[in-house]
């Protein structure tokens, strides 16, 4: 069928502009957030400076450094200081105090200071909420040398508080020397971390417990639960992204105890439980100055943080879990 001369033509719609797409997408999304980009540029210059520039010292674990020699001058070893490493002894000894205290740590950490954010969410006397959580906090702000000095003075065999308050309740008939036996140094260091940061380590649990939509209690209230049933069934998994993400950061630092604590609490009765890797750096680089197999050490610890880092994230995803990547 012909179509009629006078029928009015079809409309085309005016096109619409094509979307940004790849690199103009990127600088236009730069430029659009150039306040934060610029805000940013400090701590990315710090964290190359501090962080990524010195890994270039990672060369001297594939030397025999010799100080005072040139780069070019030193003799290159390949992983002598590595096969070095693992025929010691010592290392596994650190390797095995490292790991005792880490997973310690790990679980005392995770759920007392869970426990602690839920009791003091379900506080109704602010004021006594208030002191409670500044009495928890104010540990954290004493330095390590002050707190091992408090934590000695109450172990003390000769009138610590701790001896005194065992033998007053008959558990012991006889004081203790609880810094002179090693068996004992893992649970004294977990108990002094405890003390120390749990009061600290809550806060962001507690953060955690804000951002929980109140009406889901005000639902809760209308079915009849009671306190334990909003607690298992509403602020646990409300807490759970924040939980799983805090145990994924701390799975990767299971190595890096720290050594303030061990360092000022360890004496030679109970070295061979007080000594962990990061000590063992130490001692192998500062005090014997070999400075190539302290490195290698120090690369190993390294290289197993990652490790387990990636291997954590990689366990939430399959599970379905919030993550960091």
């Amino acid at each position: 069928m012909q179509q009629s001369a006078s029928a009015a033509p079809a409309v085309t719609p005016p096109k619409s502009p094509k979307a940004p797409s790849g690199t103009k997408l990127f600088f236009k999304t730069l430029m659009k957030q150039r306040a934060l980009v610029m805000m940013s540029v400090p701590f990315v210059i710090w964290l190359f400076i501090f962080r990524y520039l010195p890994v270039w010292g990672w060369t001297l674990a594939f030397q025999d450094y010799r100080p005072g020699r040139s780069f070019s001058e030193q003799e290159w070893v390949g992983f002598k200081h590595f096969a070095f490493l693992f025929q010691d002894d010592s290392f596994y000894r650190v390797m095995r105090n490292t790991f005792a205290m880490s997973f310690i740590n790990l679980i005392l950490g995770f759920v007392l200071a869970i426990t602690l954010a839920i009791l003091l969410n379900e506080l109704k006397n602010i004021v006594f909420k208030r002191v409670v959580q500044t009495i928890s906090y104010m540990p954290y702000f004493l330095s390590w040398v002050v707190a091992a000095s408090i934590v000695m003075v109450a172990l003390s065999p000769e009138d610590g508080v701790v001896n005194q308050v065992l033998m007053g309740l008959g558990i012991i008939d006889k004081p203790v020397m609880w810094l002179g036996e090693g068996s004992y140094f893992w649970g004294i260091f977990a108990a002094s971390e405890t003390w120390k940061n749990l009061g600290w380590n809550t806060i962001v649990y507690l953060a955690a417990i804000t951002v929980i939509d109140p009406s889901q209690y005000e639902a809760a209230d209308i079915d009849g639960a009671n306190r334990f049933r909003k607690i298992w069934h509403i602020t646990l998994p409300g807490m759970r992204p924040v939980i799983i993400v805090l145990l994924i950061l701390n799975i990767g630092q299971v190595l890096e105890t720290g050594f303030e604590a061990q360092y000022l609490l360890k004496n030679p009765a109970n070295m061979d439980y007080a000594e962990t890797l990061e000590l063992f750096v130490i001692r192998w680089g500062i005090n014997f100055g070999n400075y190539s197999f302290a490195t290698a050490a120090g690369i190993f610890k390294t290289v197993i943080s990652f490790t387990l880092l990636f291997a954590a994230n990689s366990l939430a995803k399959r599970l379905g879990q919030d993550r960091l990547f």
